[in-house]
């Protein structure tokens, strides 16, 4: 089975992983963002205007809506 979820872009730097996520099925940009050295990250919705704004600068735009980290439910 194959993922509807297409990835359209993606960096990383010092173990923070930053993706721009692309749904063909429902048209949706999302901003994905994961930090390895805590096990945790954010999703943060993205319209076409500002989903490249979104990308670059994450971490402000989590901020300003009042997005935080996660904890993710797996543990090592």
């Amino acid at each position: 089975m194959t993922s509807t979820v297409q990835e359209l872009d993606s960096r990383e730097n010092d173990g923070i992983t930053v993706s721009l996520l692309w749904s063909p099925p429902t048209n949706e940009l999302t901003v994905h963002v994961y930090d390895a050295s805590v096990g945790a990250g954010f999703d943060l919705a993205a319209s076409p205007a500002e989903a490249v704004e979104i990308f670059h600068h994450p971490f402000a735009y989590a901020a300003a809506r009042g997005v935080g980290f996660a904890e993710t439910l797996a543990t090592a």
